[in-house]
């Protein structure tokens, strides 16, 4: 044990560049900011030992290989200097780019795609988690073929078995990948098999279903854990979560809910990711209420929330769906601008200012979340008459939590209530 170390793979030194390319045209970002959350989601790949990064500014990418000559001399003796023997880049990058990077570097080149597909095959637990990274993977890679292989002209005859004559190694390939393709869809649709038996199992317990969504590390797991007690991993770190988790919990005023929370977005998310992920969110697409979690301290919040917005459309979410905006992580702005966020979501509509990590505003979002279902589910009240006795404290306290009491009075051997309340709070106190 005392040489193990010995034997561990040293972390691979990784540079990250985030080119800005003039004209893009509909880009939101500031571009030091961008590069920011690329570093982060470097920091979230193991094994990996950022020492450095820079914004590239660009008239336009170049063809063959993205940067201009000067820029990639200049480019190249940064890498030289920093040691770097892997270049994150920030933007998509072409399999012809690629290739000639990797000649003119000598390094290995990632683009934005492949880094996050790295992470999400480092981060999925669930099976299906597993054949949905595989699966984008897989369509990743099948347009990245003109790069893996130098000899693609190179024909082979045979007997049909494994190409028939004429095909070129590259169609091989992607016929290969085609079929493996095939195979983890088959898997896939087998797992959503299942998933679509537990919700219909799910469906015959009436409980309406909460979806948090948001921006990666906007602290929706942090809430999450608030919420339900759960032990979710939560970390100030991109794509923390990457399998969904859904638990029960029930609400102060009585209303038992499924809470899900799901994997973070992100702008300019992979395609093939939207894709292979779409059954991962269908919680989202089948949900009863969506909590948006912000993060209210970072500088391109409004930025960061028209990606999700964009996101939820692709996925096809019905814009009818209610929606609460938390405002999360109030925890780290000045008092100053608390209390100006607290006295905001009071006069805003549907938004809720609170630190998930502090608790702070959890218990207003509770009732925020239970008075908006009851406007969705629109849940009939009725009137009741109730006696309790005076030792029956615990009864009473939930009661007027949950806000039913109209009328409370004092009886000879106790209290008279008179309640307002639905069914399913009338289940609730019953079961106490």
């Amino acid at each position: 044990m005392a040489d193990s170390y010995v034997t561990e793979r040293a972390p691979t030194r990784a540079y990250v560049i985030h080119p800005d390319i003039d004209g893009s045209g509909g880009n939101r970002r500031i571009p030091e900011n961008a590069l920011e959350e690329a570093v982060a989601l470097a920091h979230a790949l193991p094994g990996v030992d950022i020492t450095g990064g820079q914004v590239v500014r660009l008239r336009k990418p170049s063809p063959g290989q993205l940067f201009s000559s000067g820029k990639l001399k200049e480019v190249g003796a940064a890498l030289e200097a920093a040691e770097a023997e892997l270049v994150l880049i920030d933007g998509p990058v072409t399999p012809v780019q690629q290739r000639n990077l990797e000649k003119a570097w000598n390094v290995k080149i990632l683009d934005r795609t492949g880094l996050i597909l790295e992470i999400f095959a480092d981060r999925a637990r669930t099976r299906e988690g597993v054949l949905q990274v595989e699966l984008a993977a897989l369509s990743y890679q099948r347009t990245r073929l003109v790069r893996a292989w130098t000899h693609l002209e190179r024909q082979r005859g045979g007997l049909g078995f494994v190409g028939g004559p004429g095909e070129t190694q590259i169609e091989a390939d992607r016929r290969a990948i085609d079929e493996q393709m095939t195979r983890l869809r088959r898997q896939l649709d087998r797992v959503v098999k299942t998933r679509t038996l537990h919700r219909a199992a799910r469906a015959k317990v009436p409980y309406p279903i909460v979806a948090l969504v948001g921006y990666t590390n906007a602290g929706k797991s942090t809430l999450f854990n608030r919420l339900t007690g759960a032990e979710v991993l939560a970390k100030d770190m991109l794509f923390a979560t990457l399998d969904p988790t859904m638990r029960a919990i029930r609400l102060p005023g009585g209303r038992d809910i499924i809470l899900s929370d799901t994997v973070g977005f992100i702008s300019d998310l992979p395609h093939e990711l939207v894709a292979a992920f779409r059954a991962t969110l269908e919680e989202v697409l089948e949900a009863d209420l969506i909590l948006h979690v912000r993060d209210i301290s970072h500088p391109e919040t409004e930025e960061q929330a028209a990606d999700v917005a964009e996101i939820l459309e692709s996925l096809g979410v019905d814009e009818d769906v209610a929606l609460i905006e938390v405002w999360n992580k109030i925890d780290a702005l000045s008092d100053a601008t608390r209390a100006a966020l607290r006295n905001t979501d009071r006069r805003t509509e549907g938004v809720q200012a609170i630190s998930a990590l502090s608790g702070e505003g959890i218990d207003d979002l509770t009732a925020a979340i239970d008075a908006a279902l009851a406007a969705v589910l629109a849940e009939p009240k009725e009137l009741a008459e109730l006696h309790l006795d005076f030792g029956d404290g615990r009864r009473r306290a939930w009661l007027h939590e949950a806000g039913v009491v109209e009328k409370e009075e004092l009886a000879e051997n106790g209290l008279h209530l008179r309640v307002n309340w639905t069914a399913r709070q009338r289940a609730a106190f019953e079961a106490l």
